[in-house]
């Protein structure tokens, strides 16, 4: 089995070049030096619980964010953020979706399940980068969580 260090993000995304550009958004303000990427809802859920491959993971460290896509493989992101939010544990962890979809039934059952935020891709690179790196000062800057329980 591998061994995981600690992350503060996971960002939940099938398409390397969205998660890139998250990844280069955080960067640019020096807020992704421990995150993890998950391309899938599965190994997402799987990666938040510790289970399957990252049974051995240190979960002592809290997350301090996730951004979720919604058009996931496997498991959605709808599916995924539902149990976060029903899981003691994990309820608590911010989660700011992060998707290209601006369907109204999408974005009332996200916040009906429990999500922090809500963001629409920008198509455009420049807004994309803004819009994460705003994002992510926020919630791993300035805002202040409870701990998780484990």
């Amino acid at each position: 089995m591998k061994s995981f260090d600690p992350v503060d993000i996971l960002i939940v995304e099938d398409n390397p070049s969205d998660a890139e550009l998250t990844i280069r958004a955080l960067k640019k303000n020096n807020l992704a030096n421990h995150y993890f990427v998950a391309e899938n809802g599965e190994e997402a859920l799987d990666f938040i619980f510790s289970r399957g491959e990252f049974a051995v993971r240190d979960i002592s460290k809290d997350l301090k964010i996730i951004f979720l896509d919604l058009k996931l493989p496997k498991v959605s992101g709808m599916e995924v953020l539902r149990e976060i939010k029903a899981n003691p544990s994990t309820k608590t962890l911010p989660v700011v979706v992060v998707t290209s979809s601006k369907e109204d039934t999408d974005i009332k059952e996200a916040y009906a399940l429990g999500a922090n935020s809500y963001i629409v891709k920008p198509v455009d690179f420049d807004s994309f980068i803004h819009t994460i790196s705003t994002t992510g000062l926020y919630w791993l800057q300035l805002n202040v969580p409870p701990k998780m329980k484990a």
